[in-house]
């Protein structure tokens, strides 16, 4: 995977080497004091462990807090101190990778609709030494996608990382096996993994590739497979899986403000950009979601107010304007704790509400946005056997791999790594903890050789 985890890892296995200024001054006192006892020692030779003890913050990995608070020291608080890391190319300690994409490096993000404001601010976005303000040199706070994949394409060129980097690739197959001897004169055992797949070219055409490799990173993030319902009638024409298709229909006139409303399925945040692009253009919509609209576990109570208006603003709309009220807006209505039976093949959606009660509404055009699954269908068994519960399906959210938090090396697997989502950090700011830990890693296993 070439997103942001895996540019990151890249950038720290190309020799970057992350030193603590030496006149800076952490405002977190007790992080401050174990800097200090260490003067002049990199942060990827220092003990991870120790140094993340006592962090607290808006995620669950300790080296995420970690690398975070030394990038973005206050960032919490409002503040926008700068990082108190300098960096220092030392090639002596690269360690020779090859990071492969299917896009270009960016990865999900050029799939996502170019003009789309990010959630996260653009210092959020940023990725080591090259701060986004910087590189856009324009006032927003807020990048838009399109800023974003653009940014991580420059990074990977602006930091010399380009020859680490095969777009295009698709990797079929992951395998292990035992270590096979390497024959006589000693040397050493082949290596572990045997990693293959295809480049594709110009006019389609595949080449394929095949690769040994003593480590494996995986960091190819959960936007593969849209989740599905599995209601019947799912599979006909007017059901769809990403807001695309709603802004294809806007484009070609087959739904407008006249016609049928567009059913939105969810209560995460692409959800809600569907209903903003739809209300934005006038169409009429109906917001079905299975959770309560207080629920502490939907991602608006989770939301800074004064961060995201928008976004509030639609739970709002979800609060107010849902079928057990009036609702004081015409062309929105939400259905809380409403869960799909079935669609008909004369465009009805069938619902039932908590009570039981059944309920039928016609729509012009479905999206349903209740999340994606990883694609691991490279890996034997697709990668069930990695997650925390092996018997439940692989999720970022509820069942992520199980990794050790201050290396991300597989519990179960020696030399395979996971990073961002597939580890459960699901935010770009979070996920360079993830390549911090890995590099660590890899270099204490270089050095042990």
């Amino acid at each position: 995977g070439n997103g942001p985890s895996g540019i990151c890892l890249s950038y720290l296995l190309s020799g970057y080497t992350p030193y603590v200024k030496p006149d800076a001054v952490h405002p977190h006192p007790l992080l401050q004091r174990k800097l200090a006892e260490a003067p002049g020692v990199s942060i990827l030779d220092q003990d991870l462990d120790y140094l993340s003890e006592g962090l607290e913050g808006r995620c669950q990995s300790p080296v995420a807090l970690l690398f975070d608070a030394l990038l973005r020291p206050d960032t919490d608080f409002g503040g926008n101190m700068e990082s108190v890391l300098t960096w220092k190319h030392q090639k002596e300690r690269a360690i020779a990778h090859v990071v492969l994409g299917r896009n270009l490096p960016g990865g999900a993000w050029h799939s996502i609709e170019g003009s789309m404001v990010t959630l996260s601010q653009g210092q959020w976005m940023g990725l080591p030494d090259l701060q986004v303000k910087e590189w856009m040199r324009r006032k927003r706070s807020r990048a838009t996608a399109g800023d974003i994949a653009h940014y991580y394409r420059d990074y990977v060129t602006k930091k010399g990382l380009g020859h680490n980097f095969v777009s295009g690739a698709v990797v079929t197959a992951v395998e292990w096996g035992t270590p096979e001897s390497g024959g006589s004169g000693g040397r050493e055992p082949s290596p572990l993994f045997h990693v293959s797949g295809f480049v594709t070219g110009e006019a389609q055409s595949r080449r394929p590739f095949s690769l040994c490799a003593r480590n494996v990173v995986l960091a190819t993030g959960t936007s593969d497979s849209p989740a599905r319902l599995g209601v019947p009638g799912e599979a006909l024409p007017f059901v769809h899986y990403e807001l695309a298709a709603l802004e294809a229909a806007v484009r070609a006139g087959t739904v407008t403000p006249a016609s049928e409303p567009v059913l939105i399925v969810g209560a995460g945040l692409s959800a809600a950009d569907a209903v903003l692009y739809a209300r934005h253009c006038g169409i009429p919509v109906i917001h079905a979601f299975r959770r309560p609209v207080d629920d502490p576990g939907l991602v608006f109570n989770q939301l800074p107010k004064m961060l995201y208006p928008e976004y509030h603003k639609v739970h709002q709309m979800m609060r107010e304007r849902s079928i057990l009220s009036p609702s004081p807006y015409a062309g929105y209505r939400s259905l809380p704790e409403h869960r799909l039976l079935l669609f008909k093949a004369d465009r009805q959606a069938v619902f039932q509400d908590r009570d039981g009660l059944q309920k039928v509404f016609g729509v012009a055009l479905v999206l349903v946005l209740i999340g994606s699954h990883p694609d691991l269908s490279f890996l034997p068994g697709a990668g069930a056997d990695l997650a925390l519960d092996p018997d439940q399906p692989l999720s970022a959210k509820r069942n992520p791999i199980d990794v050790d938090p201050f290396t991300y090396q597989s519990t179960r697997r020696e030399g395979l790594y996971a990073v961002g989502p597939l580890a459960g950090d699901n935010f770009v700011r979070f996920v360079q903890g993830g390549a911090l830990a890995v590099a660590s890693s890899l270099l204490r296993k270089e050095a042990g050789k």
